[in-house]
């Protein structure tokens, strides 16, 4: 079986969600006898080599703006896996949505990864959102099978478009605490900071997680870990809080670096609100971390309602409440740590996840080609 998968940034290049599930799906099915083709977003690498641990690769160039790079380039790869000889197209991403009737002129089997609430999230207003909605609603019309990484993002496509969708989760390795430096460097002591990992755009609410940490007056720190690519008010504001105890890191790549953070803090405060299975929240379960999260749909789903974590609701107030209860309850908290990994069950395994894919890509194989 040949599969084609667009939408992310590459291979082995790994920053955001998408391109971490890419790298884990990819190795996993090349283990399996499928052959894979990865389509690469040319600017993002220096050197291009065909094959990288068995995986194929092409490299595609797009129109590089903020709102043409990623939409230019699932296109010019969708259009050239249309006239390979791939056998399924896994796709990425709901704002790919339209393309799928590229896929349907070339009679391409396919699937698609649809994500998040895109049309919801703050950054996109106006047009941007209701392009999103139109293409997620593309994506239930153009597709053969459309993937939901949620049960309440399944809930969401059968409420908006009623389309039927499969829940296959996102995944998370369990890791353990490497021993960089990078706690010295930041100035930083082993259970004395709180972390945040995420993009400063409003849905992620860093804002308020700044705001609520300071109300609390809390003796530990708050490291905030990952920025924009762009000049932007609302992350400038952000980053001009002058606190002594807030630490804005930027990015940090390092995989062993992030694994030691993720391991050494108190606790996880995660405020991503428009989304399904959250990269850094199951990552932060599977690292070990209390969590304290944003009282939404979804983290109740992953931290499966109060078992693998507290929340909070969406102002300064309470996080400085739910801040100031961890801070007073330390034995609590170790408790919290002792048994957060328990929540990666079979649903958030890479290799589980790969076989609901691989059955999911086997049913759309045409009957000759699945002797």
């Amino acid at each position: 079986m040949k599969v084609s998968i667009i939408g992310a940034k590459g291979y082995p290049y790994v920053y955001g969600g998408y391109d971490t599930f890419v790298k884990e799906l990819s190795e996993r099915l090349i283990q399996k006898n499928v052959q894979v083709t990865i389509y690469c977003h040319k600017k993002l690498f220096s050197s291009f080599p065909e094959t990288v641990n068995g995986i194929h690769l092409k490299y595609m160039n797009a129109i590089e703006t903020k709102s043409l790079s990623q939409l230019t380039h699932s296109l010019r790869s969708i259009l050239h896996a249309c006239f390979s000889n791939a056998d399924i197209i896994l796709i990425v991403n709901a704002a790919n949505g339209p393309f799928g009737l590229l896929t349907k002129i070339f009679r391409k089997k396919t699937i698609i990864n649809v994500d998040g609430l895109e049309w919801q999230r703050p950054k996109w207003k106006g047009l941007g959102s209701k392009y999103f909605l139109f293409a997620a609603w593309c994506a239930t019309k153009l597709y053969d099978r459309i993937i939901a990484d949620a049960d309440e993002m399944q809930k969401e496509y059968e409420q908006k478009f009623n389309a039927a969708s499969i829940v296959i989760a996102y995944g998370a390795n369990k890791t353990q605490s490497f021993n960089t430096n990078i706690l010295q460097r930041l100035n930083l002591v082993q259970q004395e900071y709180y972390l945040v990992i995420g993009r400063l755009i409003p849905d992620n609410n860093a804002d308020i997680i700044v705001q609520g940490f300071i109300q609390s007056n809390s003796n530990k720190k708050l490291l905030i870990v990952g920025d924009v690519s762009y000049k932007d008010a609302y992350a400038d504001a952000i980053k001009n809080t002058n606190h002594a105890n807030i630490i804005f890191a930027g990015y940090v790549n390092d995989a062993n670096e992030l694994s030691d953070l993720y391991h050494h803090c108190y606790a996880y405060i995660h405020g991503h609100e428009f989304g399904g299975t959250n990269p850094t929240l199951i990552q932060a379960l599977a690292s070990n971390c209390a969590i304290l999260a944003l009282n939404t749909r979804f983290s109740q789903e992953m931290l499966s309602a109060n078992e693998y974590g507290i929340y909070f609701e969406k102002n300064p107030p309470s996080i400085a409440k739910q801040i100031q209860y961890l801070d007073s309850n330390n034995e609590m908290v170790i408790e919290m740590r002792n048994k957060s990994s328990q929540a990666i069950t079979e649903k958030y395994n890479w290799d589980s996840i790969t076989d609901k894919y691989l059955l999911v890509m086997k049913e759309l194989l045409p009957t000759n080609k699945k002797a």
